[in-house]
């Protein structure tokens, strides 16, 4: 069962353009109706190769200084996971809901 703001390694190739890409840890973003009703998960990628954005969630994560990209939210296949690894702390996943809120809604 997939869950919201867990972490997976997904598979995103292929891309195209500056798309990010290959095999990377992955937030979920859809919602959990979403997730436990259907083939396709909404995920944020995550990259340790960012420069500050206001789309960006800094994160740490397996050791690793990183960031969530909110800019590249995208729907994938279920098929497209390889395996959770992880998921995310309260206060990164208010971080990630009030930037998705700030691009998004206001």
């Amino acid at each position: 069962m997939i869950n919201q703001y867990e972490i997976y390694t997904v598979n995103l190739d292929p891309t195209i353009g500056h798309e990010i890409k290959k095999s990377r840890p992955c937030v979920v973003i859809s919602p959990d109706e979403m997730n436990h009703s259907i083939a396709t998960i909404m995920i944020a990628p995550m990259t340790t190769k960012s420069r500050k954005y206001p789309t960006r969630v800094e994160i740490r994560f397996k050791g690793k200084a990183g960031c969530i990209v909110l800019d590249q939210i995208r729907t994938i296949d279920k098929r497209r996971i390889v395996k959770r690894i992880g998921s995310l702390t309260s206060p990164k996943i208010l971080e990630v809901k009030g930037v998705i809120r700030e691009m998004l809604v206001d």
